[in-house]
């Protein structure tokens, strides 16, 4: 058993390729806790988003803080607290802050392997 309490979210600025921007997150599980699931919580500053990607399982977002975007090829809405998405596996999508604007936001996420696709 994990338990993760809110001291214990330190988040780390982030320097993937995906990133656009200044991004801090902190997984809370995953890894050697579960090879199954991921857990994590991104936040995304002022203007900052990910690149177009796509992931190979389904995703659930969860956002927890602030004013953002979540958009496909077909679609784009907008992501304030307490909205949800479930993004289908293999879906060509993006998700940030707006300008100006912070967002922060979970992700549940199972085994995947993630491809920018720009």
């Amino acid at each position: 058993m994990r338990v993760v309490k809110p001291e214990m979210r330190k988040r780390t600025r982030s320097v993937a390729d995906i990133f656009s921007g200044d991004v801090e997150g902190f997984t809370a599980v995953g890894g050697e806790d579960s090879p199954d699931l991921r857990l994590s919580e991104y936040q995304f500053k002022s203007g900052a988003r990910n690149r177009w990607h796509r992931h190979t399982t389904d995703q659930i977002l969860i956002c927890t803080d602030g004013d953002g975007i979540i958009a496909t090829d077909a679609e784009q809405h907008d992501l304030t607290p307490g909205v949800i998405v479930l993004i289908p596996k293999n879906t060509r999508h993006w998700h940030g802050a707006k300008p100006g604007k912070n967002m922060t936001h979970w992700s549940i996420l199972g085994p995947a392997d993630t491809q920018i696709a720009d």
